[in-house]
């Protein structure tokens, strides 16, 4: 291959970031220039620079990752577009995998704990059904939690065990 048109190629690609790549040598060069795409973050510019895709492929995949689908091979991706494996094997020097955990995953959803019910409550691992029942008739017989600290006091529930329930509950 010339040398002129590696140039011109590496230009291109440098200059023009909606550049779509058709060819294995410019799938070559933008690999070596360290074009990556982040196949879970990506936006629908950077998903269309893969030319086998159509502007509605892209949107979906877009879409799917904006609702916190995980794409971890190329399978994921074809799957997704139904297109098959073979033709995205050619971008996969430049396509990136990582594996981002959602806000949810990381932390559980915390129950009110003047509007949780007895079922609700006793969902939590360190409560169950016994101190469910307790929470929901002391906040009947004496009116709703000010603060976790008042919800801590009313129960007379030790300090390891509120450490424990302030990742579940709120007030």
């Amino acid at each position: 291959m010339n040398w002129f048109k590696k140039q011109k190629i590496r230009t291109l690609l440098s200059q023009n970031p909606y550049h779509r790549l058709h060819s294995a040598l410019e799938i070559s060069i933008a690999s070596d220039l360290g074009l990556t795409i982040d196949v879970n973050r990506a936006s629908i510019d950077e998903w269309l620079r893969l030319s086998i895709l159509s502007i509605h492929q892209a949107r979906t995949l877009f879409e799917l990752s904006r609702q916190n689908v995980q794409f971890l091979s190329l399978e994921d991706i074809s799957a997704a577009i139904n297109v098959s494996p073979n033709q995205l094997k050619p971008f996969e020097s430049i396509l990136y995998f990582g594996y981002y955990a959602t806000p949810m995953s990381l932390s559980p959803k915390k129950l009110h704990v003047n509007n949780a019910s007895i079922e609700q409550l006793s969902t939590v691992d360190c409560i169950g059904q016994d101190l469910a029942l307790t929470i929901v008739n002391e906040r009947k017989r004496a009116g709703p939690y000010i603060t976790l600290a008042n919800f801590q006091i009313r129960l007379s529930l030790d300090s390891e065990l509120m450490s424990q329930l302030t990742y579940y509950l709120y007030c």
